[in-house]
């Protein structure tokens, strides 16, 4: 990924997509930084929590990062969110805002994370109702963006076929010509097509072989988690079991975005201590010689059912685990650029671990360094305890992912 992850979130109307993303991109007033260069209205920064690299080294006290935040060796690490409007049944066609809602995907995500109302109240159009399956949103949304997908390649399929026999070619290069509109490569057709059996030659597709290879490449460039939101409401149990039966290769992650913003609140107002992604609230009753303040009769009640209800029976809103689940899916790995080996120190200050890039798990050491710092002349990378990383290693979790680069003085300009 040559620039930063772009993670888009998609949901109908009263879905929770708001609520959503509000809780994702609550930075508590700790950074007025971020690193991306343009945020254009739709888009806002979000935080990824990872396991710092500090914490490998007990350096917890001195980690202070140049964006995000870092509390006890847990990483707030800032990645791009896509608030994706207009999504509604019929927007290959147009309906709603559904062509902003498919070029805005196709020009900047690389996954997508659709928010549900597994609650099954509210109807493919978010208006309220009783009884509504969602597993229906999961599978017109698919439906949506490969019927698009689809309907441009059709349209044009007797030229594409008829240059492929002229040329030659093989079918990726003359699939990635038809699908590099669509932010692919090479590789990510090659994978698509890898995937399917017994395919024939391309003059020889029908309607449903264009139908399957199109499928195959949309799980290939759009890969989806799942937000099951609204877990808390009672019809929600036979829900969840539904959509991960029927989806057990989908990642899935149980969420109660509305809890999630409700227990910040509290806690912004000094009500509640709260440990975001865990299961831990404790109020004036568990810390009495605390300086949390009272909480009346009613917010109390709502506080033990938010209890009761969500954090004891799942662990958590599920909040956090939806983009460690998006950088699960993407593979995507924290690198941590350092100045000074021995101390891990950056450019000013005895801070450790200024810097943090994601990348994806298996990405060469060479391009790594080409991200942080640019067309230069490298003399050497060093790893920890001073060992020497080749240019042509992998970066994974936990292997060469600190890094210092020495670079030849006069390539410096």
């Amino acid at each position: 990924m040559p620039r930063d992850p772009c993670i888009a979130l998609v949901g109908k109307p009263s879905s929770g997509k708001s609520t959503t993303l509000n809780s994702l991109t609550d930075a508590n007033a700790k950074v007025g930084a971020f690193p991306f260069t343009t945020i254009e209205p739709n888009k806002a920064t979000g935080y990824l929590q990872v396991d710092c690299a500090c914490s490998r080294f007990g350096k917890q006290d001195q980690c202070k990062p140049n964006y995000g935040w870092c509390e006890n060796g847990k990483r707030s690490v800032p990645v791009m969110l896509l608030d994706v409007a207009g999504l509604v049944p019929g927007a290959s066609q147009g309906r709603g805002l559904g062509n902003k809602f498919l070029d805005d995907i196709r020009q900047n995500s690389d996954l997508i994370v659709h928010v549900m109302d597994v609650s099954g109240c509210t109807d493919e159009n978010g208006k309220a109702t009783r009884g509504y399956d969602p597993l229906k949103d999961v599978e017109w949304l698919q439906d949506e963006i490969r019927l698009w997908i689809e309907g441009n390649l059709k349209k044009r399929w007797g030229s594409i076929v008829r240059r492929h026999t002229a040329t030659k070619a093989h079918v990726v290069d003359t699939l990635q010509a038809q699908f590099g509109g669509y932010g692919s490569t090479a590789k990510v057709v090659a994978r698509a097509l890898a995937k399917i059996k017994d395919l024939p030659p391309i003059d020889k597709w029908d309607d449903e072989w264009i139908t399957t290879v199109v499928a195959a490449f949309i799980s290939e460039r759009f890969p989806t988690v799942l937000s099951l939101n609204k877990i808390d409401h009672p019809d929600a149990d036979k829900n969840i079991s539904k959509i991960m039966l029927k989806y057990p290769n989908t990642k899935c992650v149980l969420t109660s975005a509305v809890t999630e913003v409700f227990l910040r609140k509290l806690a912004k107002q000094n009500f509640i201590k709260y440990e975001t992604g865990t299961e831990f609230v404790d109020t004036l009753e568990d810390l009495p010689d605390s300086d949390l303040k009272p909480l009346d009769e009613k917010l109390m009640e709502r506080v033990d059912n938010i209890r009761d209800l969500v954090l004891y029976r799942f662990g958590s809103t599920g909040v956090i685990q939806i983009l460690q689940a998006a950088a699960e899916v993407l593979g995507l790995v924290p690198v941590y650029p350092v100045r000074n080996m021995n101390t891990f120190s950056g450019n000013s200050g005895g801070f450790v671990f200024r810097d943090c890039l994601l990348v994806k798990k298996g990405t060469l050491v060479a391009q790594v360094a080409k991200m942080i710092v640019g067309e230069v002349t490298i003399a050497a990378i060093e790893g920890v305890g001073g060992l020497r990383i080749s240019e042509e290693d992998t970066v994974d979790v936990g292997k060469n992912d600190i890094m210092s680069f020495r670079i030849v003085p006069s390539s410096k300009e």
